[in-house]
């Protein structure tokens, strides 16, 4: 049961495609709007400095967009980031690179590493490209590669809901290519 999941994830990691996310992204500076802020100046504490934003968060970063009740963001003395975004429903959208369609995902608590460009959604998450989607209680989503890996609430240990399961929804992705109808086998 454990291996099935992994070879459904795989699956849909292979089915949509090799374009990644946004690659600019990561070089475009990052946007903070929320209702409180309280940052800390140049002093750093154990490497970090670290900032909390509270109301109606948006972070902003190039086509990446999340959105939460409440940010906190950590900046390494390497200028990389790291939020932790929770909500009542945390959402983020990023576009894919190359191709006119983004990546979206919904959860109570949603983690971003930019040095890492990962993504990673807690309790009640949700995942979506197009029309295919998955759902589960915790997903790791890796922005470069777009491989993702996916657990239930009973894999976690944990209830977060009736529905337990990882859920994946996959669509037919070339329905042009169907046989005519009313066409013969021996022409």
């Amino acid at each position: 049961m454990k291996h099935s999941y992994f070879i459904l994830v795989s699956l849909f990691a292979f089915i949509i495609g090799d374009a990644t996310a946004e690659r600019a992204d990561r070089d475009k500076p990052v946007y903070l709007e929320a209702d409180r802020a309280t940052v800390e100046d140049v002093k750093r504490k154990d490497s970090m400095r670290v900032s909390i934003f509270t109301g109606n968060v948006i972070l902003t970063q190039g086509t990446l967009r999340i959105t939460a009740d409440k940010v906190v963001l950590k900046e390494d003395i390497s200028g990389f980031r790291y939020a932790t975004a929770t909500g009542d429903l945390v959402t983020f959208r990023q576009k894919r690179d190359g191709v006119d369609e983004y990546i979206e995902g919904w959860s109570k608590r949603v983690e971003y590493d930019n040095k890492s460009d990962k993504i990673e959604l807690f309790r009640q998450a949700r995942l979506k490209r197009g029309e295919d989607e998955v759902k589960g209680d915790y997903i790791s989503y890796n922005m470069n590669s777009e491989f993702f890996q996916v657990i239930g609430s009973n894999e976690r240990g944990v209830e977060t809901g009736a529905d337990n399961r990882v859920r994946i929804i996959l669509q037919p992705k070339n329905k042009s290519n169907s046989p005519v109808s009313g066409a013969s086998d021996t022409e």
